[in-house]
């Protein structure tokens, strides 16, 4: 799936040569509106995207297709004071968020 903002697909090429999602339990930190989620999405296993800005989680957790529904969540949260499990995720991923 390309995204708006990138329609020649070069932001999942270039995540395919570092990464692969594939199955993985994934936490992204700064998701934003989700964008980048839909990029890698139908191949990880789960997500969490988590971003500070409220509005721009319901803007994801809104776009969320029907499809990914039970294995992509959103949440209003910071890195630094998010409580997960040790060893909840296999990837964390940060893009455009430092």
């Amino acid at each position: 799936m390309s995204s708006g903002k990138d329609p020649e697909g070069a932001e999942l090429r270039a995540l395919a040569q570092v990464v692969d999602f594939t199955d993985q339990r994934v936490l992204e930190v700064g998701c934003g509106d989700g964008r980048m989620v839909w990029l890698y999405a139908n191949r990880a296993a789960k997500v969490l995207g988590i971003d500070e800005d409220a509005e721009a989680i319901a803007e994801a957790r809104k776009g969320t297709p029907a499809e990914l529904r039970s294995q992509v969540r959103f949440q209003v949260a910071r890195a630094e004071r998010l409580r997960v499990r040790p060893a909840s995720f296999d990837i964390a991923f940060l893009a455009w968020s430092l």
